[in-house]
């Protein structure tokens, strides 16, 4: 858990508890990110289901190599939902590929993506989803985890730096700059 002045956070997996705070997440981000093509960076498909629940089936089922091809992934994953502690709030949703064995994670998707509420930006909490994220990647077995950012997205690339982020590189991805950061786990 996290603290952050008087907010304490900790990571847990999507369930229906949590359906009303998923749905209300989604709409804050559609409202607030309308023109950013990263704006559900971490959350795996919560843009294009149709509710809660069936982002929560969703997630369940990227979370093995046997059952993640259903849903269109290549690559398991896990996704978590940031929780405040004092109110229940879902502050931000992370999740964590189980590898990067893939032409795409392994040259800009990386291990894992994150987004913050809208409202709750600015108050730390991607930096402690981040670093909570890199004790579940070791417990996975995960030496080393690849993290990634638009060049022009300064938030992100401190989140990153404060988790041990060492720059590798800049790449180009259809004309945006990227780049690659990895974290000793």
């Amino acid at each position: 858990m996290f603290e952050s002045g008087m907010h304490i956070i900790r990571l847990i997996e999507p369930s229906l508890e949590y359906a009303d705070e998923i749905w209300a997440f989604r709409v804050e981000i559609l409202e607030s990110d309308a023109d950013s093509e990263d704006r559900f960076a971490g959350c795996m498909s919560l843009d294009s289901c149709g509710s809660a629940e069936e982002w929560i089936h969703v997630c369940e089922l990227r979370k093995s190599e046997e059952t993640c091809r259903k849903v269109g992934s290549d690559v398991p994953s896990d996704t978590h939902l940031a929780i405040r502690h004092s109110d229940n709030r879902l502050v931000g949703i992370i999740d964590l590929r189980h590898h990067i064995n893939h032409p795409i994670l392994g040259t800009w998707g990386g291990h894992c993506g994150y987004s913050v509420r809208p409202s709750e930006r600015g108050k730390g909490y991607a930096k402690e989803m981040l670093r909570l994220n890199v004790q579940n990647a070791k417990a996975l077995g995960i030496e080393k985890m690849l993290v990634t950012c638009d060049s022009d997205n300064k938030a992100s690339e401190k989140t990153i730096i404060a988790n041990g982020g060492v720059f590798e590189n800049i790449i180009v991805v259809d004309g945006t700059e990227m780049k690659r950061y990895w974290i000793t786990c």
